[in-house]
């Protein structure tokens, strides 16, 4: 599948988060929200992604916008993860990469000679009209933060 541009209508969704609660779009319908796909925890590109929102928090809280990381990792990495490195936003179970496969970023990857699947790191700012309002697409982890905070301006 191809990834969702803007204008796109955003998938519905229900998953489970590092804390054990449910996060669905149904629930969200009507406002503003941020889904940031990333590869996997705990890798060094994607521990510099969430430390760097992390530390631009106060000013993404502004917006009033939730963000919500995704990635298919297991609930208790993603708790493991988030307490680890002080990460202010919930992190989002995608077992099976469904959801990542519905925004179109369940990507072939290739290391040297080894070719694998996985999250492209790219975020999505839904609109309160269940459509998608901006991709941020393939971010560097340095750049994401600040792509992020003008994105909601």
């Amino acid at each position: 599948m191809t990834r969702l541009t803007a204008g796109d209508p955003a998938p519905s969704f229900e998953l489970t988060a590092d804390d054990g609660s449910t996060v669905s779009s149904d629930a969200l319908a009507g406002r503003r929200y941020v889904l940031v796909f990333y590869p996997e925890d705990d890798s060094a590109g994607c521990t510099a992604q969430a430390c760097a929102l992390r530390d631009a928090w106060e000013e993404l809280v502004g917006s009033g916008v939730p963000i919500y990381g995704v990635s298919p990792d297991s609930r208790e990495r993603h708790a493991q993860f988030r307490a680890k490195h002080g990460l202010p936003y919930p992190l989002l179970v995608d077992e099976g990469h469904v959801l990542a496969d519905a925004y179109g970023v369940w990507v072939e990857k290739q290391a040297g000679d080894r070719v694998t699947f996985g999250n492209e790191r790219t975020t999505f700012v839904v609109g309160s009209d269940a459509t998608v309002q901006a991709v941020l697409a393939r971010v560097k982890p340095a750049d994401h933060a600040g792509l992020l905070i003008e994105a909601l301006a």
